[in-house]
This record gives C-alpha cells, structure tokens and sequence, in this order.
C-alpha cells in the first residue's frame, strides 16, 4: 500500500514543475488510498528529499453517536415532548416505556430546565405545545453539517454545550501540502544499505546508490545477561579470599549423607538439628551407597566410647541415620570431606587454606530475613599448633578487606568446634551491633578420626552471603533479594559491588 501510494505522489507531481498536492487528505479520498498509508509514503519520500511539504491542520466536529441519531430523529427533550402531547399524560414508567431510558432521562431534564413540561401529582404533563418550540439541538447540528463540520460554523457557546452532553467532538487532523524537492524523480530508486557479494559479482555497487552511513551513533543497547547482587558480592568475596591465600572447596553437590553432614563433625544422632522440622531429607534415593569404611568405623567409635580425652556421647550409632541423604544444611559437609582428603593424601599433611560459598538448605519458616535456602561463606585453616588468636587475626584481616573494622566476639556453642565465637560487627546504617558470622576451632573428636596429626588445628568461621549484600544494596526484606519474587529491574540496574579495604 505504501508503494502504490509512493508511486501515485511522484506521478502527480511529475505533471509539471509547479504540480503540487494542496492537501493529502482529500487528496487521498479522490485517490481512493488509505490516508495513513500516504502519511507513511510521504515520510519514506521526505527522506531521501524526493519531496518537500507544508505542515496542514485541520479542525472540525465529530458527531457521537448520540449526536448522529439527534441530527436524524430530533433531540431528547423535543422527543420527550412529542410522546406527553400525543399521550396528554404518562408517568414516568410509562414515559420510559414509550422513548426509552435513557431518552426519558435526558430529555425530561431538559424540559423541566426549558419549562416545556411540568408535573402533575405522579405524572408528567406538557405546558408548551410542540408547534411552539424549537429544537435547537438539532437545528444546531444541522448548522454543523451545512458547513461540512466547520470549526467555524458554531459559536464557542454553543460548542460547550454540544461537548457537555457529548453530542460532539472537536476533531484535529493532520495533512501535508507536497511539492516537489531538491532530488525529486518520477520514479523512486531505493538506495543500498549494504554492500552484498552479489554487487561484487555482478559489478552492480559501481552504479548503485548507497545509503548514507551515520558513524557518529550509537549501537542498539545489547540486551545481555546480568549479574544478580549475589554474584557481584560473591564475586568480590572470592577476590578477598584469594588475595588471602585460600583455595576454593569443590561444593556443586547440594545432596550429601547424614555421615558428612552431621556425624563426621562430631553431632549426635539425636541433635535436634537432625530432625525432620529442621532438615531436609532426601524421598529418593533415601540413602548413600558408601562412605569410606576404615574412617566410618573410627566415627562410630568415637560417638560411641570417645578418645582424644573425650568420653563420647555413649550411645549406640546407626548406619542407616548415618547414610540418609539430605540437602546439606551447611557446606562445612564439604570441609569435612576436604580435611579427611588432606589427612590422607600421599605424601601425608601439608597445610591448606580452604574457602566455599555456596548454597545450603534448612526447613525454616521464611520471613524478612529468613529463607529456607540461603548462601554460606566458609573459611577454614588447617595448620600446626594454631590458637585463637590465629582464629580472631584471620577474622580481622578478613572483615578489614569488606570494611568492616568494629568487631566484638561472644563466648557460643556449636557441636563440633571448641572454643566458638559468635562474629557481631557495628552497622553503620542501624548503629548498632549485628550477628555477622560464627566461627571457632574443630574439635579433636572429630580430626582424629580423620588421622590428622595430633598437633595440627584448624580453625574455622562463616556468614551467609545475604546478610552483607542486604547491607551493602540497603534492601531490608531478603524475599527482595533472592527468591521467586525478586524483579528483574533491580538485577538490571544493580550497582557494580566495591569493598573499600581498612588498613
């Protein structure tokens, strides 16, 4: 349609020099085109300067379609007042039963404002006979039509009454005066974008018109992917890490045994983490296929009678609590498998720097700062004749690199590490002091069994991830964060993440 309409342009300007189309819209009527297809033809021809136009505005009245039926069959109120003068009078039930509703509604209104009718106890009754009014409604409207909907045809008065019974609509449109431009032609010769293989063989590009090339602008924006706040926090994390000197924990498996989880760090069978409402245990397949037997056995006893001066927990161990499968409910399941690796690898213990983060999973009630999956960063040192002291510098240098240098440490239990810790640093943002992390130093119970050397110590601490990336994004609901309800806008327009070290 375009083209066709392109094609009808340059042939009625190719008449004479001076031919031009005063007006595209009736233009287009006698054309019998669709007025927008010219619109868009003309636009592709003013381009490449086929043509040169005038800017056309024209106002006029649209009838609704209210106003189209009053032009036919008169007003409401002259309708109201034919129906009382043949019936004499009606209720008003009936008067809506003889015209209508809605003409009963309008047009009763209008009588009583006009004084053509009045009422009579429960009826309506004429005053004015219909010989005697005029509809000037419809006398207006057809005022209208004579002067083919002028914008000039009606007073400014007269045009808020129609506006304000929405009879009428003052209408813009839009047209184009055409004449010839600098580079017109009787037919157009659409211009090359690109120089193709077949131009090079056939020698075509020689005499072919290209495009001009605008080198100055800018590309589509690339829709790629982007990272979430996690990552970008991790990412930074990982950095800290290994500046530090630690080696990152293979952690893709989620699922792991009870005997990984739970009975390798030295934690009862009957822990109350270990129950259902804490854990998640794996339907199917509900259990391991093995576990390094020698050292099995050397947990089992150790649970059961003790050793390293330990006395045990002194009941009798499962195997099959043991080799439940569950989603790991830390990713210290991994540093315990890392350790075991370590204390048996050839050539026997050297000393490492291990670090995870990953995800864990726990049955817990979800809330603002809870999830029933989240993000654990792990580090750990495994080295001889460390303390505490090595513990609480590593934590220092560690929190120093993120920016945070106000830490306090609190006395706390965990099953397998001795002493423990609990990490509070100060916030800034909430002045005042905020868990962060927990640490300590692993038990002997559960690295001799490992067959680590009696000297060595490894000494632990974590966070979640979530916790320092709600800080650092300043968002106060992790649902925000991380979960099915996050929106996509916040991963798109997410700050890069910049930890400024403390010296």
């Amino acid at each position: 349609m375009t083209e066709a309409s392109e094609a009808k342009i340059l042939a009625h300007l190719s008449a004479s020099d001076d031919a031009e189309i005063a007006d595209t819209f009736p233009w287009s009527q006698t054309e019998k085109l669709d007025h927008e297809a010219v619109v868009g033809a003309i636009k592709s021809l003013l381009a490449d300067e086929y043509i040169a136009v005038e800017n056309l505005s024209t106002s006029f009245y649209s009838l609704t379609k209210e106003g189209e039926s009053i032009l036919a069959n008169g007003s409401q109120e002259y309708a109201v007042l034919q129906a009382l003068e043949e019936s004499g009078a009606l209720s008003l039930p009936e008067l809506e039963a003889k015209v209508g509703k809605a003409v009963a509604k309008i047009g009763m209104g209008n009588c009583m404002k006009a004084k053509w009718i009045k009422k009579d106890g429960g009826n309506l009754v004429a005053v004015k006979k219909v010989a005697e009014v005029n509809d000037d409604v419809q006398e207006m409207l057809k005022k209208l039509q004579a002067a083919d909907f002028s914008k000039d045809a009606i007073s400014d008065k007269d045009a808020k009454d129609l506006k304000r019974r929405k009879i009428a609509t003052l209408v813009t449109r839009k047209s184009y005066k055409v004449v010839r431009g600098p580079k017109y032609a009787p037919q157009r010769v659409k211009k090359s974008a690109d120089l193709t293989k077949e131009m090079l063989d056939s020698g075509a590009w020689q005499t072919a018109e290209f495009k001009p090339y605008n080198f100055l602008t800018l590309g589509e924006k690339v829709g790629g992917g982007y990272l979430h706040p996690l990552l970008k926090v991790r990412a930074e994390f990982r950095k800290i890490l290994m500046e530090m000197g630690f080696h990152e924990m293979p952690t893709n498996k989620w699922v792991e045994s009870s005997f990984w989880n739970f009975d390798s760090l030295f934690q009862p069978q009957s822990h109350p983490a270990r129950d259902a409402h804490d854990t998640f245990f794996i339907k199917e397949p509900g259990q391991t296929v093995s576990v390094p037997e020698e050292y099995y056995e050397r947990v089992k006893s150790m649970h059961e009678v003790g050793g390293a001066g330990s006395i045990g927990y002194r009941y009798d161990f499962k195997r099959e609590e043991a080799f439940k499968n569950l989603l790991r409910t830390h990713t210290t399941a991994v540093s315990s498998q890392m350790l075991y690796k370590l204390a048996n690898q050839p050539g026997g213990f050297k000393p490492a720097r291990y670090y995870s983060i990953d995800r864990v999973f726990r049955n817990e009630t979800m809330d603002a700062t809870h999830l029933c999956e989240f993000h654990q960063v792990e580090g750990l040192v495994a080295d001889y004749d460390l303390s505490l002291g090595d513990l609480i510098g590593t934590i220092e240098t560690f929190f120093k690199k993120i920016g945070i240098t106000q830490l306090r440490f609190k006395p706390a239990f965990n099953p397998y590490t001795e002493p423990s810790m609990e990490i509070f640093g100060y916030h800034p943002d909430l002045k005042k002091w905020t868990e962060i992390g927990n640490s300590g130093m692993f038990r002997p119970e559960m690295l001799q069994p490992m067959g680590l050397p009696e000297n060595v110590r490894v000494i632990a601490w974590g966070l979640s991830l979530e916790r320092p990336t709600m800080i650092k994004y300043r968002i106060k609901n992790i649902r925000d964060l991380f979960g099915h309800k996050v929106e996509m806008a916040r991963t798109r327009t997410a700050p890069i993440c910049r930890f400024d070290a403390v010296e």
